[in-house]
């Protein structure tokens, strides 16, 4: 049972958007490794920018400064 976890920012994603990245993740493990999407596990974490850091530093930081 394949299972895939994908991290974004919190920042607005729709639910269709987050339903196209379930589909189009599966699909690729089916097109790629030939997994059974039945049973293919996709799940998605929104994490705020404050627990985001790149560089040493929050993304809310970076955003603001414009970097």
């Amino acid at each position: 049972m394949p299972y895939v976890n994908i991290k974004i920012t919190r920042e607005g994603v729709t639910a269709e958007q987050k339903a196209r990245l379930i589909q189009g993740a599966t699909q690729l493990l089916v097109d790629v490794l030939g997994k059974n999407p039945q049973t293919t596990v996709v799940v998605i974490d929104e994490v705020d920018t404050d627990n985001w850091g790149i560089g040493g530093e929050p993304v809310t930081l970076r955003r603001a400064r414009g970097s």
